[in-house]
Formats: structure tokens, sequence, C-alpha cells
């Protein structure tokens, strides 16, 4: 069974940037691709970025695409997501997981972390 952390949330002004980790413990990860969803107040959880483990695929939601970067460390069998020019609609709770699936449904998705909350203010 793989466990995920996610650390780094916090409050930051819009314009600037934050630095999210999930580290995964258990087992190794080389079958799975790693997904960032994020929980909006109010609102549903919605797919942010995904990597396969692997190959080092990344696909991204269009309303992240060219501020957010998914990567990993394969030493520390970790992911992150660094997250630039930030805005007040990207605030929300952010949670990582692991799927052999469909990268966008969150419902494919397994072991999700505690998550980070993430705060922008304008």
């Amino acid at each position: 069974q793989v466990q995920l952390v996610e650390s780094g949330g916090g409050l930051v002004q819009a314009g600037g940037s934050l630095r999210l980790s999930c580290a995964a413990s258990g087992r190794t990860l080389s079958s799975y691709e790693v997904g960032w969803f994020r929980q909006p107040p109010g609102k549903e959880r919605e797919f942010v970025a995904a990597i396969g483990w692997s190959a080092g695929s990344t696909y991204y939601a269009d309303s992240v695409k060219g501020r957010f970067t998914i990567s990993r460390d394969n030493a520390k069998i970790t992911v992150y997501l660094q997250m630039n020019s930030l805005k007040a609609e990207d605030t929300a709770v952010y949670y990582c997981a692991i799927t052999r699936r469909s990268h966008e449904d969150p419902t494919a998705y397994g072991c999700w972390g505690q998550g980070t909350q993430v705060t922008v203010s304008s």
C-alpha cells in the first residue's frame, strides 16, 4: 500500500509562487501515474496535473498550463507541483493520489493524501 503526504501549501499573494510536494512511501511508483487535484471551497474536486512515473509524461488542466509544472524526484520518491503566477481562483485544498488508469478522472485514483491548503490573496 502506498502512503502519500502532501506539503508546501500556504498563503501567498496573487502573482506569487509555491511549490507543493507529494512524498510517497510503502512501495515503488514505477507502474503508476501520480496526479494532483484540487478542491476549491464549495466545489468538486478537479484535475490539475499528472505525471507518469516511469516515462515522465506530463498532463495539465487547461486552467494551469503555462503556470504550473509537475515533476518527480526518483531518489526521493516525491512529486512536485511548482505553481507560478498564482491567481485567487487557484485557492483550494490540493491533493495527490495515484492511478493506473485515466489521469484526469478522480474516481480512477487511490491512496489519496490528506491535502494541503493553498490560499491566494488578491
